[in-house]
């Protein structure tokens, strides 16, 4: 593994990079339902509002975001409040090289440590190289959405795959811990170095 290879915690300079990734899986695919790539501008104002409570990781490869993952709310109603949705977006030409795994390894480590207790990840289907990394990494399928996205001439079903972050799911479950609480132990960092051991050159 290289040394020039790093993940991080996302900063607003990196909104350029993640548009590069991003943009090609809107405008050609139906891995993302969105319909036309989003700003700069938007791009930063979705990290601002995600850190105060949900970790957005990169990996940085020899300077270059070559990937990113993040989690966001699951759903509005507080009840949901120990649930996120996670979402990752690896550049084709770093693909298959455990990137992908290593970002989603450490975003559910740090998930679990701010005290969330389940992962839930929307899979427009087929797609087997996605369904095959989340199950690698304990997800489970809970069902399927028939017909529900329109895009690129056609309708796609959607797959939804659940992992449990707590286990036992603690009862009562305490509020889950602001990102910047996380980021101030030392396991943060321990969590990052941990999961760049998978990836390979």
């Amino acid at each position: 593994m290289s040394r020039a290879v790093c993940l991080r915690l996302v900063e607003e300079h990196d909104a350029a990079a993640l548009q590069r990734i991003y943009a090609p899986y809107v405008r050609e695919t139906a891995v993302s339902f969105e319909l036309e790539p989003p700003t700069l501008e938007q791009i930063v104002a979705r990290i601002r509002a995600t850190l105060p409570m949900y970790p957005w990781l990169v990996c940085e490869r020899d300077g270059e975001v070559v990937g990113y993952a993040y989690a966001n709310r699951y759903r509005e109603r507080a009840a949901y409040r120990w649930s996120v949705e996670v979402t990752i977006y690896v550049a084709p030409a770093h693909q298959r090289r455990g990137i992908g795994r290593a970002l989603y390894t450490a975003l559910l480590r740090i998930l679990a440590l701010q005290g969330y207790c389940n992962a839930f990840a929307a899979i427009a289907l087929p797609n087997p190289a996605s369904v095959a990394l989340h199950e690698a990494l304990g997800f489970t399928s809970v069902g399927v959405y028939r017909s529900v996205g329109y895009k690129l001439g056609r309708w796609y079903d959607v797959g939804w795959w659940q992992r449990s972050l707590q286990l036992p799911t603690p009862l009562p479950p305490p509020p889950p811990l602001p990102l910047a609480q996380v980021c101030a132990t030392p396991a943060w960092q321990a969590t990052l170095d941990a999961a760049l051991a998978g990836i390979r050159p």
